[in-house]
Formats: C-alpha cells, sequence, structure tokens
C-alpha cells in the first residue's frame, strides 16, 4: 500500500463515518474523528454482517486492501447511536 492509496482510504473512511453520522443524527466531531468512526464502523458493520451471514455489498479495493463502503456506512451509523445515547446529556431536574 502506498502514501496515495493510504491517504484516499482515509479520506473515504471519513466520508462513510460522516454518512453515518449523519444518518445518526449525532456528530461526535470533526473530519479526522469521522475517519476514525469510518474505520470502526467498518470494522463493527463487517462484524455485524459476519454474524448474520450476511455478504459484502459494495467494496473499494486499494493497494490490495478491500474497504466495505455500505457496511462502514452502517457500523457507523450503528456507533454514533451508541456513543450518542451514553453522551447524551441529562435533563436537569428542578
Amino acid at each position: 500500500m502506498t502514501i496515495l492509496d493510504f491517504i484516499l482510504l482515509i479520506i473515504i473512511a471519513a466520508v462513510c463515518g460522516s454518512i453515518g453520522q449523519a444518518i445518526a443524527g449525532y456528530s461526535l466531531g470533526g473530519c479526522l474523528v469521522s475517519a476514525v468512526v469510518g474505520f470502526i464502523g467498518a470494522l463493527l458493520g463487517m462484524w455485524v454482517a459476519r454474524l448474520l451471514g450476511l455478504p459484502v455489498f459494495f467494496s473499494i479495493s486499494l493497494g490490495g486492501e478491500d474497504f466495505p463502503i455500505i457496511w462502514s456506512i452502517i457500523g457507523s451509523t450503528l456507533f454514533a447511536v451508541i456513543i450518542g445515547l451514553l453522551t447524551r446529556r441529562r435533563g436537569r431536574l428542578a
């Protein structure tokens, strides 16, 4: 994997993470955080897909590495929803 492939992979992960956060309605941070959410989403999404026996729908191959786009978006959405539920501010009882 070349440095260009790695940069493109980070950009694709950031886009997938941003889409997942937009679907979830909860933003965890900026562009770098979106890239991390995209990578975590890819891991989480592929884990769920393997658990349920589902195929990889759409993946991009960069430098010999496959990046599952659809499962990354689904996993990013799940991750953002979970983090949003865990960190949501509680209402004050006055």
